[in-house]
């Protein structure tokens, strides 16, 4: 059966709990916006997989709770992450105050390196604004990350937040792309019988 894509690359939604995580996850897979779901349980994730520079690049993204009681578990994805979405909610300065927090986890928890993008989702909400544009691009600023405010309601800036993590993943996908076809290659015994491929992904 022939490979469905050349590279895989995971990429994880943090945040507190009710700031829109799972509803940017659909409008980033499916395009899709569903005003009502219940609360993730643990982790959840979906698949794109899309072309870049002619690789196909398969996106697996996770979705995680934001309850502390299910942190321990939603820790334990930082580590294979390559891209992480840190989002908080314009209409809860709440929310935004606790992105300091989740900043500490992942640096504590996540690769060094890994590509951060802040998100200030729920901008179609702006009757109940609580943190200003410019708080978002301050904080933004402070931990050297990409800032959007996004709406998965009407769609705003989630192509363009999708397509600056994508743009920082696309060098590391012709990277990884050529040390797979490195690892095939030495994974190869000399003789004619090869049955086995070297893992990779």
């Amino acid at each position: 059966m022939a490979k469905q894509y050349d590279v895989l690359f995971r990429l994880l939604l943090i945040g507190d709990s009710g700031v829109g995580k799972t509803c940017l996850l659909c409008r980033f897979t499916d395009n899709e916006f569903h005003s009502s779901h219940i609360s993730t349980i643990g982790v959840d994730f979906k698949m794109k997989t899309i072309e870049v520079d002619g690789i196909k690049v398969r996106i697996q993204i996770w979705d995680t709770a934001g309850q502390e009681r299910y942190q321990t578990i939603t820790k334990q994805y930082y580590r294979r992450a390559q891209g992480i979405f840190l989002v908080y909610d314009i209409s809860s300065e709440r929310s935004y105050q606790h992105i300091m927090k989740w900043v500490s986890d992942v640096d504590e928890y996540a690769p060094e390196g890994v590509q951060k993008i802040l998100i200030g989702n729920k901008a179609d909400e702006e009757q109940k604004r609580q943190v200003g544009r410019e708080q978002g691009q301050q904080l933004a600023k402070e931990y050297g990350m990409d800032f959007y405010e996004t709406s998965a309601c009407t769609n705003l800036n989630i192509k363009e937040a999708h397509r600056k993590e994508l743009d920082g993943l696309r060098t590391r996908a012709s990277h990884e792309l050529a040390l797979a076809e490195l690892e095939e290659d030495e994974g190869k015994p000399e003789g004619p019988a090869n049955s086995s491929k070297a893992c990779w992904c």
